[in-house]
């Protein structure tokens, strides 16, 4: 091509494209350049992408912890600022003060005293007239510790040296020499009540005893009879056992707890008028069957716990608050369009418990009660049969789609209770023992523990007099059975 020019027109062609090509390798340098900067930068934003999205998921998590955390049982402190425009504390004015009520007359008297009035009258110092009787009634507590010495005739039998002694039906043990000086079966069942019932501390329970009775006891001392009563109330335990595997419908319940520092979990069985705790080290079924057995098939009321469904021949119902409360926490956060689901699925659950009570009022027959059920669960079908894009609806599907079978039962077998409330309150205060002194130290302990406060609940729900109860077998020689029939003293 640069044949036909002359020498001078070549030359400078080849100079211009020199300059062409070094221009062109310039260019190309720099967009190397530019092109690496633009990788190390996509490589900066790909990092921070995955930085934020930990971020985010973290701050979820925490969120999600902090929510459940409010939300938890006995909580001992305020959860956020007090209301502008609180309720006025104390009973209701007018009809609404609810019924009115007072102290009893005491049904025994155990002293009179005549309260003579004065000969005169105080203001005018004229004679009094209509004079008449009132009577006034004083329940004091005499607190005076009573020490009894018994003693105790010691021999050996004549034929084989055996040692024989006495024993006096007041006695709660044989032993003497160091062991001789011993609480009494009153004394230790008010402490057991302290401990198990109320959760008082050991070392608080002992300062009771202390202050209040002058009995001097040790918390060390006080645990190792706490254990020993708990041995004499086992058949007591079993039996309460038998009893929940033979009601028509349980509720089951489970919170955490400590033994030795570790995590094991504390399991509440619950029925109408018994209830039975156990301390266990897990969540599983494993844990659930020792309390409630294999073979269990009456109405199982739970939180939705995958576990529960293990009993296959139970009939389940599934907690209706707990999928409302769900709802609402997915209402805080969500958007108009995301709301719509949560906030519907919280409306059908609400009819049905809105349903039971028109039907316990008596304004549904059976036959409308069947029918508005089967449109209940037809509405909430047509809800949970949808593709949803936002995460928490459809974790929320998920979970509603796996529940459906057992979200009704109480509206088809009327009386039977929709959430598990029963096992909520029996969990309760072991809450709030757990809170206070932390749990137990060791597995012994463990059981003393699940076993007097099964009694102590049990009594609580049956209203009787587990305390007298609780002595009588502190001073029988063999265990037996307590009988929860004995109501509670006026």
């Amino acid at each position: 091509m640069l044949g036909w020019m002359n020498p001078l027109e070549s030359q400078a062609r080849i100079e211009e494209l020199t300059k062409r090509i070094e221009s062109l390798r310039r260019e190309n340098e720099r967009l190397q350049r530019d092109n690496q900067r633009i990788e190390k930068e996509n490589q900066r934003i790909e990092k921070e992408k995955n930085r934020l999205r930990e971020e985010r998921d973290r701050l979820k998590q925490e969120l999600d912890l902090a929510r459940r955390a409010s939300k938890r049982q006995a909580a001992p402190f305020s959860k956020g600022e007090p209301k502008a425009d609180p309720k006025r504390a104390g009973r209701k004015k007018g009809k609404a003060y609810g019924k009115k009520a007072h102290r009893p007359v005491p049904e025994t008297v155990d002293e009179e005293v005549e309260v003579a009035g004065p000969p005169t009258s105080p203001c005018c110092d004229s004679t009094i007239d209509n004079v008449h009787i009132e009577d006034q009634y004083q329940a004091e507590i005499v607190r005076k510790t009573h020490v009894t010495r018994f003693r105790i005739h010691v021999g050996n039998c004549h034929k084989c040296g055996k040692r024989v002694q006495g024993r006096d039906p007041k006695q709660t043990s044989d032993a003497v020499g160091a062991a001789a000086s011993q609480i009494g079966p009153e004394a230790l069942s008010l402490a057991a009540m302290l401990n198990k019932q109320l959760g008082i501390p050991l070392g608080k329970t002992t300062t009771v005893l202390q202050q209040a009775f002058g009995l001097s006891l040790t918390p060390g001392g006080l645990s190792q009879a706490l254990t020993r009563m708990a041995a004499q109330c086992e058949p007591t335990y079993q039996n309460l056992i038998t009893q929940v595997r033979s009601a028509a419908s349980v509720t089951m319940d489970e919170s955490g707890w400590r033994v030795g520092g570790r995590l094991w979990w504390l399991w509440a069985a619950v029925s109408d008028d018994t209830t039975i705790y156990g301390i266990l080290p897990g969540r599983g079924y494993k844990q659930a069957v020792q309390l409630l057995g294999e073979d269990f098939d009456a109405f199982l009321i739970h939180d939705g716990w995958s576990i529960y469904y293990q009993f296959l021949h139970a009939y389940h119902q599934s907690c209706n608050r707990h999928l409302i409360n769900r709802c609402d926490l997915l209402l805080e956060n969500a958007t108009p369009a995301t709301a719509v689901f949560p906030r519907n699925v919280k409306a059908i659950l609400l009819k049905g418990l809105d349903l039971r009570d028109r039907y316990a009022q008596g304004q549904l027959s059976d036959h409308g009660l069947a029918s508005v059920t089967g449109k209940l669960e037809a509405e909430l079908i047509r809800l949970i049969d949808r593709d949803y894009r936002n995460d928490p609806n459809r974790k929320l599907a998920k979970h509603l789609c796996h529940e459906f079978p057992y979200l009704f039962t109480y509206l088809k077998c009327p009386g039977l209770e929709a959430t598990n409330w029963r096992g909520e309150q029996a969990i309760r205060p072991a809450v709030v023992a757990r809170k206070v002194w932390g749990g137990n130290r060791t597995p012994n302990g463990a059981h003393a523990q699940e076993i007097l406060t099964s009694v102590f609940r049990t009594s609580r729900q049956r209203d009787c007099d587990v305390m007298s109860e609780l002595s009588g077998l502190l001073r029988s020689p063999e265990p037996f059975v307590l009988d929860f029939s004995r109501p509670v003293r006026c």
